[in-house]
């Protein structure tokens, strides 16, 4: 055979795997994976999960796609050429709305590394625990002298390095706490746990008849149990913030030196140009430069219906881009976005100090020392009366240090908060000050600001379809001739109604007075009354003039906020007080008043007189509750009890307020209150569970009835009982 054959013949390896595996290397450096994430709404049932695996896995570059149905979320490795857009066009080819996601925020509330450790120590004790049960069934079974020593100590050559590390989570904490110079939760615990192998290990070395290694080994696994299903819980009722945070897109397109560039989120700064392509999400928080499109708000504010924006409009990160490209000048990008700060916000709110949760805070610090004199008095107790026993007093007390640890009592607060505040910020409340739930239960009066609160700030004609089709479609046509407010409204009106607008000649505006033009030759006029040939009424209307017959007339009223009048009927069903204070002119506040049935109304009010009026209702005994959004409405707020204001309010209201309602419809604020209720129920139903817990618990562990296995299974439950309760808020 030829050198030249002989080079060129390949060696054959033994391993298939070692033969392609310099080639995969070499496959890694030069093309790396990318990882994408998507959410995915609709996502609900198996056929789904392999509907849109198929789907991403057809994509050429795509290494593989996972969904996640829970989370509703889709993993793609790909190459670094496949770019989001490309996979979401494709998923809504095969029907399936989906926006990305940012894996690199996703990995704080994905990634739950605490919750891992906690299962792969449970599984570990718990395989221990199996063994160690096995080995105990021989002593049980009658196994004596050098045979049952044997056994004992194979048990603890499997338990004591077991419960080392198993139990390191009670440990840890415990050692954290007395460096601190004081004895947290765990240090019962893991003074039980040691005291049950130095148990063992005594009872070993002197051939005992008993050692405790297999309740030692349960004893930590039934305790990761509950710490488990305690953190599980507490994960479940997490604020929603933290998912909100991880709408933020991770890229955007930059536009700089007369071109396109793809830049990394953390990269943008306030004043760079980013364009935003429809279908894409906003990245940053800015302000509309060039461009016209409609947004969807939905899984910020909960709004169902597109946004229309132009020129000078404010758009904000996480909200989708839906029908035109809009250039954006950034004012806040990555952690300063309006998504993390409502994240914080939400944050700081959960970790709030309320009456109830001081109360359990000086609840569990006064327990925890009452922990160690009861345990130290069981033990000396049970030494004189069993003569000596020193096994059995040590087992009592080890029961009653784990029995009596107050973790529900600890829990019955923080569990209830953060279950609330998420499924409020769920409903479109950001909760702002952790105390306002407190305070919120309490409420029997509601004071309503009337313009931009339970109205619009927008006019509304109240008789436009009463007019003949012919007047609204004549008004339509000169109405979008202008861009006075009440001509605007007109026409909105009437495209929202599908009309067409009469064909007119001549339109013109006349400053002051109103809008002209000619059909079929007739002269027309659309204003005031007076120009119209009518007289001028108290109400708001614009009249319509065709020819010489008589003016019609359009009479407007603010537009009411949606869920106004079902919140105002709910209020005074529920047997509260209900109270509008404006500013605005009496007829004005007078027709709103009797629209929703408000009994209680004030007009011309100003911003000292909101404020005494409340102030005055307080020294009554009332417990207000202040929804407003103005200037003037920023005294008033701060003085009631508790305070909300819509996400469109002034800067200064939002601040002086408790709670922002995030979307446009007020019946959030019912939820609000109801669910305030429940969360003090909740609260209150949590210290009568760990009261009655111990009630019943310490005296069955201090006359002997309970063994510290036991004592492990009821602590545990009285914590995962309180969680669950919690849970019921959600």
């Amino acid at each position: 055979m030829s050198l030249a054959g002989s080079v060129m013949t390949p060696a054959v390896s033994a391993c298939p795997a070692c033969v392609i595996a310099p080639a995969a290397a070499d496959l890694a450096r030069v093309a790396p994976k990318a990882r994408i994430m998507l959410s995915l709404p609709a996502a609900h049932c198996a056929e789904c999960i392999r509907t849109v695996e198929k789907a991403l896995e057809r994509v050429e570059g795509v290494i593989s796609a996972r969904l996640n149905l829970t989370l509703k979320r889709v993993s793609v490795e790909a190459g670094p050429e496949i770019r989001p857009e490309a996979l979401i066009a494709v998923l809504k080819t095969a029907g399936y709305e989906a926006h990305e996601l940012d894996p690199g925020l996703l990995s704080a509330t994905e990634t739950d590394r605490q919750g891992r450790d906690l299962l792969m120590r449970m599984g570990v004790a718990f395989f221990s625990m199996m063994n160690v049960m096995l080995l105990s069934v021989a002593v049980w079974s009658g196994a004596e002298g050098a045979t049952r020593d044997l056994f004992h100590w194979v048990s603890g050559a499997i338990a004591l390095p077991t419960v080392a590390f198993a139990s390191q989570p009670f440990f840890i904490s415990a050692w954290a706490a007395l460096k601190a110079g004081r004895l947290g939760m765990d240090f019962p615990i893991s003074l039980a746990i040691l005291l049950a192998c130095a148990i063992s290990i005594f009872e070993t070395l002197q051939s005992g008849p008993h050692a405790y290694f297999d309740a030692a080994v349960m004893l930590t696994f039934f305790l990761l149990v509950g710490r488990y299903l305690d953190h599980r819980s507490r994960a479940l009722a997490r604020s929603a913030a933290q998912e909100l945070a991880a709408l933020e897109v991770p890229r955007a397109i930059v536009l700089e030196q007369g071109g396109e560039h793809l830049r990394p989120i953390a990269e943008v700064q306030s004043g760079d140009l980013v364009l935003v392509r429809p279908g894409g999400r906003m990245p940053v928080d800015g302000l509309v430069i060039s461009g016209a499109s409609e947004l969807d708000r939905s899984l910020l504010t909960g709004e169902t219906l597109p946004v229309a924006v132009a020129p000078g409009a404010m758009v904000s990160a996480g909200e989708v881009n839906l029908t035109g490209p809009l250039t954006l000048r950034v004012t806040a990008a990555g952690k300063d976005s309006s998504l993390h700060r409502m994240a914080d916000l939400v944050a700081v709110a959960e970790a709030a100090k309320t009456r109830y949760t001081s109360l359990a805070e000086r609840a569990a610090h006064a327990y925890s020392s009452i922990v160690h004199v009861l345990a130290a008095a069981a033990f000396t107790g049970w030494l004189i009366w069993s003569g000596g026993d020193l096994r059995l007093s040590v087992n009592i007390m080890a029961a009653v240090l784990i029995i009596t640890c107050p973790c529900a009592l600890g829990l019955a607060v923080p569990a209830v908060l953060t279950s609330a505040s998420g499924r409020l910020f769920r409903k479109g409340l950001l909760i702002k000050d952790g105390t306002a739930l407190e305070r919120l239960a309490t409420v029997d009066t509601v004071v309503f600001d009337k313009t931009g609160t339970l109205t619009m700030g927008r006019p509304e004609a109240l008789d436009f379809d009463s007019q003949p089709l012919q007047a609204q479609e004549i008004a339509f046509a000169l109405a979008s001739g202008s861009s006075h407010p009440l001509a605007m409204a007109l026409a909105q009106q009437a495209r929202a109604r599908g009309l067409s607008p009469a064909p007119l000649s001549h339109v013109r505006e006349v400053p002051g007075y109103g809008i002209e033009g000619m059909w079929q030759g007739q002269r027309l006029r659309l204003g005031r009354a007076a120009w119209c040939g009518a007289e001028p009424g108290a109400q708001t209307a614009t009249w319509l003039a065709i020819g010489e017959a008589a003016p019609f007339c359009f009479t407007f009223a603010d537009a009411l906020r949606p869920g106004a009048e079902a919140l105002v009927a709910a209020l005074k069903a529920d047997g509260r007080q209900v109270v509008l204070l404006s500013g605005d002119t009496p007829v004005a506040v007078e027709a709103l008043a009797a629209r929703l049935q408000i009994t209680d109304w004030a007009a011309a009010v100003l911003p000292a007189e909101k404020s005494a009026r409340i102030e005055a209702l307080k020294a009554a005994g009332a417990q207000v509750l202040m929804v407003g959004d103005g200037l003037n409405d920023t005294a008033a707020l701060a003085a009631a009890q508790v305070s909300i204001s819509p996400a469109s309010a002034l800067d200064a209201a939002r601040s002086a307020s408790d709670i922002v309602l995030l979307g446009q419809d007020l019946s959030p604020v019912a939820d609000a209150l109801r669910i305030s209720r429940q969360s003090s129920r909740r609260i209150v139903e949590n210290f009568r569970i760990s009261a009655l817990y111990n009630i019943i618990a310490v005296p069955l562990a201090l006359f002997g009835l309970a063994t510290p296995l036991a004592a492990a299974l009821a602590m545990s439950l009285s914590s995962v009982t309180v969680s669950l309760n919690a849970l019921r808020l959600k």
